[in-house]
């Protein structure tokens, strides 16, 4: 047992949650845990299913009593974001994930902690595990490549779940009961890469942007948060007026997480070097004065590039590149009406590349909304154009309409005031849940969806509250024994 979790209830809960973290599970590379899961159900006798994309789901049989109580799904997800800070050496594909006790939390050491969804994947685990929790029919339900863009909910079989209530694991904040989410799509746009040589005796610089929290470019979209390729192409802007001519830009590293970190290198004018690097000074004091209360740690640093590179962009192109992206919203664009406090509508300026033939700049879009949404996708992608990229939008994904008069959801509130004396929220999210999905794919679906408490998911500040572990535990398992 690692230390990280020694002594913590409910021990069942924190020894399957470390078994999964030293599974390697990046987006799309789901073997290894799938097969974990369906070797240690076919160990203890359970009926297991595999469907082409694969999803998987095992069946608990009622417990003695329960047998005519309807089935329930627990729902989860198998796969992480992998992000880690520039200077952990780790290779998510093969190393697991190192597990630290801090006070409070468990986190990671440098990484991703994988809570997401690591949380809802241990506590259909434990369930399966634990011979003492009282239930009806179950079936664990454990999804693919939900980070990535939802593939294995869009693609799962309908005839692999028979249930028709489903308890979705994957929401990050106790005492919170979510019925809706935001739909959602992603617009990249595409440049050609038209370059020149590099000017003789032209100096070789590296730009970065880095310090910066970064997180889930839903749940945090609303914090203020830096954006670290909107940042850097501040500076850019304001160095390709000394002259400077880019060579590369790269920054950040999932479709659905705000950019923590941007690197450009570029050339200058010798003449030039002294000036770039006050102007970087400057802009950096800048932006961690605009950034002090919500993002205290941005750094701006311009130092010497190791080895100087042969072509630059063609000043036309990089033109059109620092134009859109200064010109491209990043952040809320509209609040609920209706729901106080929720963001209806937002986008992120959220990866950017330079590849061997073309730059590639990824976006994402969210609303709960319909016709909001398609209203921003459309902006971006007008902005895109008129930059000259050649733009693909997504086939995207649905938001889940909240049904204030669920069932499952009364089952629930009922359960949650019965452990704690108080009612839970009911609340929609600003994030693409796999809920709206399978309502799709499972017509008549009853859902709710929730959690611990989390923080920084999708960062390497990632972390889970111990003790709002134990009680969502409870939580749980009061709606499996109370369902009629």
């Amino acid at each position: 047992m690692t230390d990280a979790i020694r002594g913590l209830e409910p021990q069942i809960f924190w020894n399957c949650f470390a078994a999964i973290a030293a599974i390697p599970r990046p987006s799309g590379h789901e073997e290894r845990i799938g097969n974990y899961i369906l070797e240690r159900a076919g160990q203890l006798g359970l009926e297991r299913a595999k469907d082409d994309s694969g999803n998987i789901v095992v069946k608990l049989p009622a417990t003695p009593g329960k047998e005519r109580v309807a089935s329930i799904c627990l729902q989860s997800h198998l796969d992480m974001v992998c992000e880690k800070n520039a200077d952990k050496v780790h290779d998510f594909l093969n190393d697991p994930i190192e597990l630290l006790r801090q006070g409070e939390v468990v986190t990671a050491n440098g990484t991703t902690l994988g809570a997401d969804n690591g949380i809802g994947v241990a506590t259909a685990l434990a369930i399966m595990e634990d011979q003492t929790v009282e239930h009806g029919p179950l079936e664990l339900l454990f999804t693919v490549e939900e980070e990535t863009g939802l593939a294995g909910a869009k693609n799962l079989s309908p005839s692999l779940v028979s249930s028709r209530s489903l308890l979705n694991l994957d929401s990050e904040e106790e005492g919170a009961l979510y019925i809706g989410c935001a739909g959602g799509k992603d617009t990249v746009g595409r440049w050609q890469l038209l370059r020149q040589p590099t000017p003789a005796g032209w100096v070789a610089l590296r730009l970065t942007v880095k310090g910066l929290k970064g997180g889930h470019s839903g749940l945090e979209i609303d914090k203020g948060l830096g954006n670290a390729i909107k940042l850097q192409n501040r500076a850019l802007m304001r160095l390709a007026g000394l002259g400077a001519r880019v060579a590369a830009i790269n920054g950040g590293n999932m479709r659905n997480a705000i950019p923590r970190e941007c690197a450009a290198v570029l050339c200058l004018a010798p003449e030039q070097v002294a000036q770039a690097h006050a102007v970087v000074a400057d802009l950096g004091a800048t932006f961690a004065a605009e950034l002090a209360t919500v993002d205290p740690g941005v750094h701006l640093v311009l130092e010497p590039s190791e080895a100087g590179p042969a072509t630059v962009l063609d000043p036309q192109l990089q033109r059109q590149v620092l134009q859109t992206i200064a010109s491209l919203p990043s952040g809320v664009q509209r609040m609920s009406a209706d729901i106080a406090g929720l963001v209806e509508t937002s986008t992120n300026v959220s990866v950017i590349t330079t590849e061997q033939d073309k730059l590639v700049l990824i976006t994402s879009q969210r609303s709960s909304s319909a016709s909001r949404l398609t209203e921003v996708v459309e902006t971006v992608q007008c902005i895109l154009e008129l930059g000259g990229a050649v733009v693909e939008t997504s086939e995207g994904y649905p938001g889940w309409q909240p049904n204030v008069d669920s069932p499952l959801l009364k089952l629930a509130q009922r359960c949650y005031r019965n452990l704690y004396q108080k009612d839970p929220e009911v609340k929609a999210i600003h994030a693409g849940l796999e809920c709206g999905i399978i309502g799709e794919r499972i017509p008549g679906m009853d859902m709710v969806s929730f959690g611990p408490n989390m923080e920084k998911v999708h960062s390497p500040d990632e972390r889970v509250y111990i003790e709002s572990v134990a009680r969502y535990w409870k939580f749980v398992l009061e709606i499996l024994k109370s369902a009629q």
